[in-house]
């Protein structure tokens, strides 16, 4: 017996388990398929053949999407004084110092984007057992901690992610939503997998884009073509963000 709703068994049955869709035909269905009462988000996960148990092949960066994730990102940080002000007029929605940091501690997490100022890290820091897991550590290496504070809230705000590979070396983002023009979803798909591709470790053995799989929210996985040339010929296709 199914464990999954009739609804997503029709999906299913509509979907050809054995075949590697190309990106443009896999969007069509996944926008086809996104039949909750709700405006599903599309998800794009990127199987790779690195090993993230050593540290010279992990992954891990940030991209802002052409055409953003159709979602209002809630961004919190940690600053004081004039960063503090900065970071409210660049539009933070919670900005903080120990205080903010004990709010988080106690089970605040309704937010998307963490940034601190360095001096505020040792503050930070001390949440990692909280924020880590989330993916919401703040991180220089992705421009989360920073004195850019305007800039960093609003590159936060326009939809500016994170990706890094998770212990089974998948990557795993939101693209949009359902709602978006398969234009825009394909170029938000296009720019993803070009970056994953740009960011490959020197370190990398063998084959590094095992599989790639589209799916909404609450519909069934969709399967797509790996191969570069369908990324390169949406890039050059691609329009421009609105």
């Amino acid at each position: 017996m199914s464990k999954h709703s009739k609804g997503y068994d029709e999906a299913l049955g509509e979907v050809d388990r054995e075949r590697e869709y190309e990106p443009a035909e896999a969007i069509a269905l996944v926008k086809k398929l996104a039949r909750a009462k709700f405006d599903e988000s599309v998800e794009l996960h990127l199987r790779t053949g690195l090993n993230v148990r050593h540290a010279e092949e992990q992954l891990r960066g940030t991209i802002a999407l052409p055409h953003g994730l159709g979602k209002n990102v809630t961004v919190i940080v940690f600053a004081q004084g004039d960063k503090a002000r900065e970071a409210e007029a660049a539009g933070a929605d919670v900005v903080g110092a120990e205080d903010l940091a004990t709010k988080v501690e106690e089970g605040f997490s309704d937010f998307d984007v963490a940034i601190s100022t360095p001096d505020l890290m040792p503050v930070v820091g001390k949440l990692g057992r909280v924020l880590g897991p989330s993916g919401k550590m703040p991180n220089p290496k992705v421009g989360t901690v920073t004195m850019d504070i305007t800039r960093a809230v609003e590159e936060a705000k326009a939809g500016k992610v994170e990706y890094r590979t998770d212990r089974s070396s998948i990557v795993h983002l939101v693209i949009g939503k359902a709602s978006f023009s398969e234009e825009a979803l394909l170029a938000n798909y296009a720019a993803v997998v070009e970056e994953i591709i740009r960011a490959k470790p020197s370190a990398a053995k063998g084959r590094y884009l095992k599989s790639i799989t589209l799916t909404s929210t609450m519909g069934p996985g969709i399967k797509v073509d790996s191969d570069p040339s369908f990324t390169r010929d949406l890039q050059e296709a691609a329009p421009a963000a609105a």
